[in-house]
């Protein structure tokens, strides 16, 4: 694709792709429990968020949590302390059924019937690149009222799809596109 960084960061520029930051603000939204997972109420929240109904329960194996109903009564009541594997496998399983859970929420909200949601990019850092390599780069602003493929992108974790989204959003910046692939933060409230 045309404008497409090559080697970022050859002369000192810092940043994020800018689906990274996207992702990032969507999480933000989506609400996670705030109490770490090592924490004893963290980490029954989390269980009771993957086990209050069979749904919940079944989208938690589909996303890879494939302890036995045993084991999870005992960490629910404490009994048993689950391994550092399987609270990593806790956490990924409550962020992804989190996403699925508030992603249509969260498209419907951003959309805003239409309307849609106005989303600040905040350019990459030049501060440690010399002077004569600086290029003019300056924030900008976009309303972007389709949200529906970044959210189901962000939802199924696919970064590839989330990337190639951000991409088609970004070339309605004009000409200079390329500029905001990479960005030190994207912003947007819904």
């Amino acid at each position: 694709m045309p404008e497409r960084n090559i080697e970022f960061g050859k002369y000192g520029a810092r940043g994020i792709k800018g689906y990274e930051a996207v992702a990032r603000q969507l999480d933000a939204l989506a609400g996670y429990i705030a109490t770490p997972i090592t924490a004893r109420r963290g980490l029954q929240a989390r269980l009771h968020y993957l086990t209050r109904t069979p749904h919940a329960r079944a989208a938690a194996r589909a996303a890879g949590l494939t302890v036995t109903d045993r084991t999870l009564r005992a960490w629910a009541a404490g009994t048993r302390t689950p391994s550092r594997k399987n609270l990593a496998a806790i956490e990924r399983a409550y962020r992804t059924v989190r996403r699925e859970n508030v992603a249509r929420y969260l498209a419907a909200r951003l959309n805003r019937d239409g309307r849609g949601t106005r989303v600040e990019i905040h350019p990459l850092n030049q501060s440690q690149v010399s002077r004569p390599r600086q290029r003019p780069v300056e924030f900008r602003a976009l309303n972007v009222r389709r949200w529906d493929r970044i959210v189901a992108a962000w939802a199924a974790g696919d970064d590839q799809e989330l990337d190639a989204a951000w991409v088609d959003l970004v070339v309605d910046l004009g000409s200079q596109w390329g500029q905001y692939e990479y960005v030190t933060n994207v912003g947007f409230a819904a």
